[in-house]
């Protein structure tokens, strides 16, 4: 038998006295009280589609049961959003936030002062979902496949600065040399999938799957208006590659381009994050980082999920923030020529 030195046992008996009344002092707080989910697009939107998800089930997994409330705060690519975490929202633990992981990048596509806003020091509660963003396109477009972006272009819809409907097209054109043609200034994804209907554009791109199934549920069937083009992603969704849809990683033609177009494209994978202001006290981050997984975990919800196609893959709070200070400790002279392409899109 292994013996557990002495010194280890007095360490976990010092963990069991002091951390679980530390989680426990967290809980009374929440009765009576209301809690704010600022949803960073507008209604109707994968993130308030999210938002709204969690926002139903959410109270039954914190103790004292708060009110759950869902506020939506659109522009600047769910920029605004997290700028008013940041610096406006309340840091007692009833305001939380879930935004376009484009906003958690921008100082670092931007070279942005951090000492106004710096999206490390958030407190994450953890990501509701992994996903992959992909580039829709009209069956009838004159670009069947996106091999022949090099020669030809393609006419596609977005938002404004700093979404990822800008930001993906914007930076596939400078670093692949693709021949995009954004159209930018819709008020959303919605309205985009409006202007492909009417003909006014061939296609959108940076579209989160998520998104993109809830919008245009008969893409994988073959009367579809639309097909997908290409995975925007550095991994590959099974159902994209059943069907024969590409990985954009795999038209990089020099290491160079396939490195920055790693670390571009690393912000899907928390394409769903939720998170607290800086400064919310620790023993409610605790808290709701449990209640968060916890109510991602509830058979309601993935019920619920699972009726309206929206998927769940949840990853912790501290996961998200392990990936960020990874992606903003990136070699500089890659950032750099992610820097030139998001100037571009300004």
């Amino acid at each position: 038998m292994r013996l557990i030195p002495t010194a280890l046992i007095a360490a976990i008996a010092i963990a069991a006295t002091t951390t679980q009344p530390f989680a426990q002092d967290a809980a009374p707080f929440y009765k009576g009280k209301t809690v704010t989910i600022v949803a960073g697009s507008a209604s109707g939107g994968g993130v308030d589609l999210y938002a709204r998800l969690l926002g139903r089930h959410f109270a039954k997994h914190i103790p004292g049961a708060p009110s759950i409330v869902v506020q939506n705060m659109p522009g600047a690519g769910s920029l605004a959003a997290a700028r008013h975490m940041y610096s406006l929202a309340p840091k007692d633990g009833t305001a939380m936030a879930v935004v376009l992981s484009t906003a958690l990048f921008d100082p670092l596509m931007t070279g942005a002062d951090l000492t106004s806003y710096d999206p490390r020091t958030f407190n994450f509660l953890g990501n509701a979902n992994a996903d992959t963003s992909v580039c829709i396109t009209r069956k009838d477009a004159p670009v069947q496949s996106y091999a022949e972006l090099f020669d030809k272009e393609l006419v596609v819809g977005g938002t404004g600065p700093g979404s990822a409907l800008v930001d993906y097209p914007v930076m596939e054109k400078h670093i692949l040399g693709v021949k995009l043609k954004l159209i930018a200034g819709y008020k959303g994804s919605n309205e985009v999938s409006l202007a492909i209907q009417r003909n006014e554009v061939q296609g959108i791109c940076g579209l989160l799957w998520s998104s993109a199934k809830q919008q245009y549920p008969d893409v994988m069937k073959p009367d579809s208006l639309v097909k997908v083009l290409v995975q925007q992603d550095t991994k590959s969704l099974p159902v994209l590659s059943a069907a024969g849809v590409p990985l954009v990683m795999t038209f990089a033609k020099t290491d160079r381009q396939k490195q920055a177009m790693e670390i571009f494209l690393q912000q899907g994978s928390i394409s769903r994050p939720f998170f607290l202001p800086p400064g919310a006290p620790g023993d409610r981050v605790a808290l709701l980082r449990k209640a968060f997984l916890d109510v991602l975990n509830d058979s309601e919800l993935r019920a619920e999920a699972e009726k309206s196609s929206l998927d769940v893959m949840p990853q912790t709070g501290d996961d998200v923030q392990a990936l960020l200070a990874k992606l903003y400790a990136a070699p500089p002279d890659l950032i750099a020529d992610l820097r030139k392409g998001a100037s571009a899109s300004q």
